[in-house]
């Protein structure tokens, strides 16, 4: 961390100064890895030729700084012992900063931390003015994850939004898709918009390039499975079998990762019959392409994989089920594009964002997932399938089983059932196997390919992505760092010395009262209710604070739903620090009704109303 974060910020400097490039103006630390380039950045500003104090040289790097985290679990951040921070820094890494000070910045100082730890993501959020989980749900796991440092808001204004991951086209996409689309559409840039037009593209010619990519899958694994049995020591002799493995012609599901336990690796084995039964069905048979590697250390992924090869050992299916290990990138160039399907069962919802659906789906795989991750967001019906998840009450055995039964029920009942061509009650009056791979194009089938290609490809483009980044976070700081940097870091001074004006002046800031006029006992849908709110700021000013009334649908336990806000009005100056502010709302909707007020930092150059963390609430 410290050789990534700090050196990577001394590497760009002596880049910049032997090529002549301009220096970059907005830092983006991806999870807490190189989280301590912000230490170095504070201190070059604290060593420069006209130093900036601690606070200034924060508000500057803040300003122009973006975190990402991307773990939705605490277990997945880095924490290290405080004095094993603070035994490096002493040191002297950063002559000018205080220890002290860089030890506060990663302290678990809220309710249910750990003190004595160095938080790398905690540390990164309060050294980025700006941040971002990568994906809409993951944002929402995110802003609850991390709520214990803005106390007293809602999850929901807690300033992390998010940005959805995406992939490298040009790299993941298949040469043979890219040839289609260069046909069809012209150019040679597959990243760019331009999808929308295979739905011209002839159902036959998708469907039987569809079978080519299948087919060269297919090919790979055979090589690659006889070469893992042969490390296994198997002879050739024994190994002919290697030869039929998997069908050109059969539905084919992939499956490919990391091994932890939320992927739940195994779940397709919940039921070790009812999948023998898919693997082998006489009209609707699938097979089953799956590779992973684990941890060294991680023993239950490692448990996993035992019991999946044991499975797949099996003479009755090892011809329709296939586990490869040392997973890498050359085995997915074949995997992705050759899978008509893309399987991933995560624990709901653990997955932050995953990739692996997106590169499947550029090449017109379909996904069969449970709405997690960038999933959650992007399924529309038409692009692959939903695994619907067990609700928060179920135990982690009945999680399992509920989870593992709607996926059988979705691969006999639907997804095997379309990719033949047929339907359930079709199949069951057919007197042999449906393959029309070799026959019938499957109509409503290529029709997802279609639809999934034209909408989902751009939508899960790291183009995209990037366009996102760029819009929501990288231009709004890099604005706000050439502010906060103007007239000698001006701005950034004036900032550090209001922060330390509020912080000090915060904890006299009280509510005294709150009334309200204008409406009845039984208030009316057109009614206007007048708020007036007495607050004490002390040693503050209006223009320091927002005074909000917050009002909504009254839900339980003094909860208010569907939440609308608007800043009061300072009205009176009372005296002695105390100030009247008012304010009115208009009734315009039915059913239960509740508000209250309460009192926030209000600073141009601040992100967010909550990103100093203070807030009181009436």
């Amino acid at each position: 961390e410290l050789l990534l974060g700090m050196g990577g910020v001394k590497a760009l400097r002596v880049f910049q100064r032997l090529t002549g490039c301009p220096a970059p103006e907005v830092f983006h630390t991806n999870e807490g890895h190189a989280g301590f380039l912000g230490i170095e950045r504070i201190q070059e500003l604290m060593s420069a030729e006209n130093p900036l104090s601690w606070s200034e040289a924060l508000a500057a790097g803040r300003a122009s700084t973006v975190f990402t985290t991307h773990t939705p679990v605490p277990a997945g951040i880095d924490r290290f012992e405080a004095v094993q921070i603070r035994h490096f820094f002493d040191a002297g890494l950063a002559p000018d900063v205080p220890v002290e000070n860089v030890l506060d910045l990663g302290q678990e100082n809220y309710e249910g931390g750990n003190p004595a730890v160095f938080n790398m993501a905690v540390m990164g959020l309060r050294l980025a003015q700006r941040a971002n989980g990568v994906a809409k749900l993951h944002g929402v796991v995110s802003r609850e994850m991390f709520s214990g440092l803005w106390p007293g808001f809602d999850h929901s204004e807690v300033p992390i939004t998010s940005v959805t991951n995406g992939v490298h086209v040009p790299t993941w996409i298949d040469p043979k898709m890219t040839e289609l689309a260069v046909k069809h559409f012209g150019g040679t840039d597959v990243d760019a918009t331009g999808w929308e037009k295979i739905y011209d593209v002839e159902d036959d010619e998708l469907w039987r390039l569809r079978r080519t990519l299948r087919s060269a899958l297919v090919e790979d694994v055979r090589r690659r499975l006889r070469a893992s049995w042969k490390k296994r020591g198997a002879a050739d002799a024994e190994l002919r079998w290697t030869d039929k493995v998997l069908d050109p012609d059969v539905l084919t599901i992939g499956f490919a990762r990391r091994v932890p336990t939320y992927k739940r690796l195994t779940l397709m084995l919940r039921d070790p019959a009812r999948l023998k039964a898919l693997l082998l069905d006489p009209q609707h048979p699938i097979q089953l392409v799956i590779a992973g590697k684990s941890h060294p250390a991680d023993d239950a992924g490692k448990k996993m994989i035992q019991d999946l090869v044991k499975f797949t050992d099996d003479p009755e299916v090892r011809h329709r089920i296939v586990f490869l290990p040392n997973y890498d990138i050359a085995m997915a160039r074949t995997l992705f594009p050759g899978c008509d399907v893309w399987l991933n069962n995560p624990l709901r919802p653990l997955e932050a964002c995953g990739t692996s659906g997106m590169k499947a789906a550029i090449n017109g795989s379909l996904n069969l997932s449970v709405l997690d991750g960038w999933w959650d967001e992007m399924y529309d019906g038409e692009n692959g399938w939903a695994i619907p998840t067990a609700n928060n009450d179920a135990s982690p055995t009945e999680r399992d089983d509920i989870e593992a039964a709607a996926l059988y029920e979705l691969l006999e009942t639907q997804v095997a059932p379309r990719f033949y061509g047929t339907t359930v009650s079709d199949a069951a009056g057919a007197a042999g196997p449906s393959q029309p791979a070799t026959g019938t194009t499957p109509t409503h089938w290529v029709a997802m390919i279609k639809h999934t290609l034209a909408h989902l490809g751009p939508a899960v483009s790291a183009e995209r992505m990037l366009q996102d980044y760029v819009n929501t976070l990288y231009r709004p700081a890099a604005a706000a760092g050439r502010q906060s940097a103007s007239g000698s870091f001006k701005e950034a001074k004036e900032l550090a010395q209001w922060i330390t004006k509020i912080r000090k002046g915060w904890e006299n800031v009280r509510i005294e009262y709150v009334d309200s006029v204008g409406v009845s006992e039984e208030p009316q849908i057109g009614d206007t209710l007048h708020v007036n709110t007495y607050v004490a700021l002390h040693d503050l000013t209006p223009e320091d604070v927002a005074v909000e009334i917050a009002y909504g649908r009254a839900g339980q336990g003094e909860t208010l739903e569907d939440v609308e806000l608007l800043e009061l009005c300072e009205t009176e100056d009372l005296g002695n620090g105390r100030h009247l502010f008012t304010g009115s709302i208009l009734i315009n909707r039915s059913g239960s009704f509740g508000y209250t007020v309460r009192v926030l930092p209000k600073h141009p150059a601040l992100a967010s109303k909550a990103e100093l963390g203070l807030i009181v609430n009436a």
